[in-house]
C-alpha cells in the first residue's frame, strides 16, 4: 500500500475518532442521563462519568448493526472512497461541534445520514428507497410513539387507583423482559440474548423455554423494584431512574457509535488486518473520552433548559427512550437521541399540568436545527464531493 493511501486511511481514522468524541460530548453523552440529572437523582459530573462507561460498553457489544447500515446500506452501487469518508465525518462532526458550542442539540443521525447520502449521490450512487422508508418511518414516528408512551406513563404516576407499588414494578418487569431479549455479540454462541443463554441451564428447549426465561427475568426485576420501593419510596424511585438512565446510555453507545465508525466499514475491505470489532472499540473509546471531557455542558442544557423533571416524569421519559433506542439498534437504523429524549420529555410534560415546564421557543429552535442539519449536511456532502472529484 502506497504511503499516500496509508496517510488517507489514517486521516479517515482520526476523523472517525473525532466524530466519536463529538458524539460522546453531545447527543450520546448528554441525553441519556439528562432526565435523571433534571430529577436530581445524580449530579452532572457523575452522569458524564457513567454515561461514558456505559456508552463504551454499548458500542462494543451492540454497535455492529447501525455501523453496517451507515457504512453500506444508505447508497447502492458504490462504495465510499477514503476522501468521501473523510468528508462525511468532518461534516457530521463539524455540525455537531457547532451544536455543542451553541447549546442547541444537533441531531447526529440527521447530519451523518444526510452527508453520507449527499456524498454517495455525488459519486453516482443509487438511492436505497427501502432503507430510506425504514429510516424515515423511525424518524417520523419517534415523536408520536415516544411522546405517546411517555404521556401514558406520566398519566399514571402517581394515580390514586394505581399505586406506585404496583405501577413502577410493572414497568420494571416490562423493561427487564426486554433486556433479557437484547442481542449481544458476546452471547452469539449462546443464542445472542440473555434469555437464550438462560435456556442452556434448563432441560426444556425451544421458543417456550426462551419465553419462560424472559418472563422469569422480568418477574425477578419487578419483585426487586417492588421491594426497594416498599422499603424506601423516594430512594427506590431515584434508583429506578438511574437504572433506566444506564440502559438508555448503553443503548446510546450501541446506536451512536455507528454514526462515527460506520463510514469506515467500506474501507475495511482494503484493510483485512483491521477487524470491525477493532473499529467499534476505537469508536467506543472516542465516545468515552467525549463523555468524560465535554458532556456536562449538554447534560445541563437538556436537563435544565427544556424542563424541570421530577423522578416520575424522568421514568416516563426514559422508558420509551430505551424502547425506541433498542428498536433502532435491532433494525440497524441511525436514530437521533436528541429527538428521542426531547419527544419523550414533551410527552411526559403534556400529561403534567398541560406541558408546563417545557419551553416552546427552545423546542422550536431544536426542531428547526434537526431539519436544517439534515438538509445542510446533504448539500455540503454533495457539493464537497463534487469539488473533490473535480
Amino acid at each position: 500500500m502506497e504511503l499516500a493511501t496509508i496517510a488517507l486511511f489514517g486521516t479517515a481514522a482520526l476523523a472517525s475518532l473525532f466524530m466519536a468524541w463529538v458524539i460522546g460530548a453531545g447527543s450520546s453523552g448528554a441525553t441519556p442521563f439528562a432526565p435523571a440529572v433534571g430529577a436530581n437523582a445524580i449530579s452532572t459530573m457523575r452522569a458524564a462519568f457513567f454515561v461514558g462507561v456505559l456508552g463504551f460498553a454499548g458500542a462494543v457489544t451492540q454497535g455492529g448493526n447501525v455501523s453496517e447500515a451507515v457504512g453500506k446500506g444508505l447508497v447502492g452501487g458504490i462504495s465510499l472512497p477514503v476522501s468521501g469518508v473523510i468528508i462525511v465525518l468532518l461534516i457530521g462532526a463539524g455540525l455537531m461541534a457547532i451544536g455543542i458550542y451553541t447549546g442547541y442539540p444537533i441531531a447526529t443521525a440527521f447530519t451523518v445520514t444526510g452527508s453520507v447520502v449527499g456524498v454517495g449521490f455525488a459519486l453516482g450512487g443509487d438511492p436505497v428507497w427501502s432503507k430510506y422508508v425504514e429510516i424515515g418511518a423511525v424518524w417520523v414516528l419517534t415523536p408520536v410513539i415516544g411522546g405517546g408512551i411517555a404521556y401514558t406513563i406520566a398519566s399514571f404516576l402517581p394515580r390514586p387507583d394505581v399505586p406506585e407499588t404496583v405501577s413502577i414494578p410493572i414497568l420494571a418487569g416490562i423493561v427487564g423482559t426486554i433486556v433479557a431479549n437484547l442481542k449481544f455479540t458476546f452471547l452469539s454462541s449462546f443464542g445472542g440474548t440473555l434469555a437464550a443463554a438462560g435456556t442452556t441451564v434448563i432441560p426444556v428447549a425451544g421458543a417456550g423455554a426462551t419465553a419462560a426465561v424472559s418472563l422469569g427475568f422480568g418477574i425477578v426485576v419487578a419483585a426487586a423494584v417492588r421491594w426497594d420501593i416498599d422499603r424506601d419510596q423516594a430512594g427506590g424511585l431515584r434508583r429506578f431512574v438511574l437504572s433506566l438512565g444506564a440502559l438508555v446510555a448503553f443503548s446510546a453507545g450501541a446506536s451512536q457509535v455507528g454514526l462515527a465508525v460506520g463510514p469506515l466499514f467500506p474501507l475495511l475491505e482494503e484493510l483485512p488486518m483491521v477487524s470491525p470489532f477493532a473499529v467499534l472499540l476505537g469508536g467506543g473509546v472516542g465516545i468515552l473520552a467525549g463523555s468524560w471531557t465535554s458532556a456536562p455542558r449538554m447534560i445541563k442544557s437538556i436537563s435544565q433548559e427544556y424542563a424541570s423533571l421530577g423522578p416520575r416524569r424522568s421514568i416516563a421519559t426514559l422508558v420509551p427512550s430505551f424502547l425506541i433506542a433498542q428498536t433502532a439498534v435491532l433494525l440497524g437504523v441511525p436514530v437521533s437521541f436528541n429527538e428521542i429524549i426531547v419527544s419523550a420529555i414533551v410527552g411526559s410534560g403534556a400529561a403534567v399540568a398541560g406541558g408546563a415546564g417545557v419551553s416552546p421557543r427552545k423546542l422550536g429552535y431544536t426542531v428547526a436545527a434537526w431539519i436544517g442539519s439534515f438538509v445542510l449536511a446533504f448539500g455540503l456532502g454533495y457539493g464537497s464531493m463534487l469539488l473533490v472529484g473535480a
